[in-house]
């Protein structure tokens, strides 16, 4: 696997900050001794979170840059807990949420927007997990995207 620093730097992409918590939690759970659960993560990458609903208030093409930036967010977080990316397996699973109008249905096609980066960054067997995208009415602070990770790492 080629390093993910080289990679995010082709691709001219800087990690921003951990993101601040919104709550009461740990960002990033280590078990069983090689998998890591990433609590969900909003699209705010330092210039302000994406707002609004899919559907009646912003586009999916604006949905996809706010997956993107919540995957971002969760990379931060993974790299302030491990120190180094490359010691990323797989990501197992990926669970997106989208606040979204009653009679939105492509909820798949803006968790894509992080799915595609993962894609990207690590390749096929590491960066493509399985995956849920939910349809939600309604998200903390009005964000439009929240994506949480189960991630297998290197020993």
């Amino acid at each position: 696997m080629p390093n993910v620093y080289d990679k995010l730097k082709e691709m001219n992409i800087t990690l921003p900050s951990p993101p601040a918590k919104g709550g009461v939690y740990t960002p990033v759970m280590e078990f069983g001794g090689s998998f890591l659960y990433c609590s969900g993560c909003g699209p705010d990458i330092g210039g302000g979170a994406i707002t609004g609903k899919l559907g009646s208030e912003i586009s999916i093409e604006d949905g996809q840059l706010a997956a993107r930036n919540c995957m971002l967010n969760l990379l931060a977080n993974l790299h302030e807990h491990l120190g180094d990316l490359n010691r990323i397996k797989r990501f197992v699973k990926v669970l997106g949420f989208v606040a979204c109008s009653d009679d939105f249905y492509q909820q798949p096609l803006v968790i894509n927007g992080g799915s595609s980066l993962l894609l990207e960054l690590f390749g096929a067997e590491t960066g493509l997990p399985a995956r849920s995208a939910v349809g939600t009415n309604s998200l903390p602070f009005n964000i439009s995207v929240e994506i949480e990770a189960l991630v297998e790492i290197e020993g």
